[in-house]
């Protein structure tokens, strides 16, 4: 988590709301993102889709069964689709996202019926600091 949070430093040099997502498979990063949103022109450029479009290019398939995500930032529903599709096989987050988080907050996308692929989740890792580099960054915006 402590890279994810070195990621979603990044993101927020760039101007992006800071998350960053590690992909792990046997305690080896094999992917990494932070949010790209605006600087891609992409509304789907999430932290989480960013690691799991990295993920794909380095191990050549589009499932990343074994592996962890790593993410500073509860998930949306957007991106707990994808965590699905991948079959990714855990997930850790950091803070609590009230207001779009889908895995425990807002709603919790990982239990609804009929998904094939069930995902382990951890949430709260480092949540403080996740959770104090969001509300600097949205302090600073505001002025």
């Amino acid at each position: 988590m402590q890279h994810a949070l070195t990621l979603a430093e990044l993101a927020k040099s760039a101007g992006e709301v800071p998350v960053g997502a590690v992909l792990v498979r046997d305690d080896v990063i094999v992917a990494e993102g932070w949010n790209r949103p605006i600087d891609g022109h992409d509304p789907t450029a999430h932290a989480e889709v960013m690691a799991l479009r990295a993920a794909g290019r380095a191990l050549h398939n589009y499932r990343f069964t074994g592996t962890t995500l790593y993410v500073t930032l509860e998930p949306c529903l957007m991106c707990v689709g994808a965590i699905v599709h991948a079959r990714v096989a855990r997930l850790v987050f950091g803070a609590h996202d009230p207001k779009s988080g889908a895995v425990e907050s807002v709603c919790r996308a990982f239990e609804l019926p009929g998904l094939n692929h069930r995902v382990i989740v951890a949430g709260g890792l480092l949540a403080e600091e996740c959770g104090d580099l969001l509300k600097a960054f949205f302090q600073a915006r505001r002025g």
